[in-house]
């Protein structure tokens, strides 16, 4: 176990997982390694193995980060609005995604790789995060859309957030995707991170 005060266990954590995440602007996730995440840090790599012991425990603290921002973007928005239309909501949900790329990034890896090669309590950890942003948004379909059956809301809940999986790759397709693409005839309509959500979360609030 790393030794010092916990703000400084805390303190180390948020240096590696900036790390890594500056490192995945320009890296894919197999590339990225301990080593390169060590190189990043003002500390010695072997000490980051008091911290995480995995590179997917790394990415999992990450997305746990990028699930905190967002949760805090919708309940600052739920603080300062008391109402809104469908349309109003779906653009509110859509604008929130749109500055939250990285997070959608990391969704559209393997999750099963990133949760099994990491230890119960950052899986744990993860879960809360993830648990916190489910009730939130359900929160919001609560204080927007009473009208909404539990039924209804839980439908939202189990189809948008699955379909957020989805949203990164579809919206950033590489040159060579679109090359091949169009040598296999798929008619590829580009939409943006903005557009595509907007859409879904309008089609799942119905008129």
């Amino acid at each position: 176990m790393p030794k010092g005060s916990p703000e400084l266990t805390e303190a180390r954590k948020e240096e590696i997982v900036a790390a890594c995440e500056k490192l995945y602007q320009t890296m894919s996730f197999k590339e990225i390694t301990m080593g390169e995440i060590g190189k990043a840090t003002s500390f010695t790599r072997t000490s980051i193995y008091n911290y995480f012991q995995t590179k997917e425990e790394i990415f999992l603290s990450l997305l746990k980060r990028e699930y905190e921002l967002w949760i805090a973007s919708l309940k600052q928005t739920m603080e300062r609005v008391d109402a809104m239309t469908r349309d109003e909501f779906a653009s509110m949900l859509a604008h929130s995604l749109e500055e939250r790329a990285q997070l959608l990034k990391i969704l559209s890896m393997n999750h099963y790789d990133m949760e099994t090669g990491s230890r119960p309590e950052h899986l744990a950890a993860f879960k809360v995060a993830y648990g916190e942003a489910i009730r939130t948004v359900m929160e919001a379909l609560h204080r927007y859309f009473p009208d909404m059956t539990v039924g209804q809301k839980q439908d939202f809940i189990y189809t948008f957030f699955p379909f957020m999986f989805g949203i990164y790759p579809y919206t950033f397709v590489t040159k060579k995707q679109q090359t091949a693409m169009e040598e296999a005839g798929v008619n590829y309509v580009f939409m943006s991170i903005y557009e595509i959500t907007y859409h879904c979360v309008r089609k799942l609030l119905g008129d």
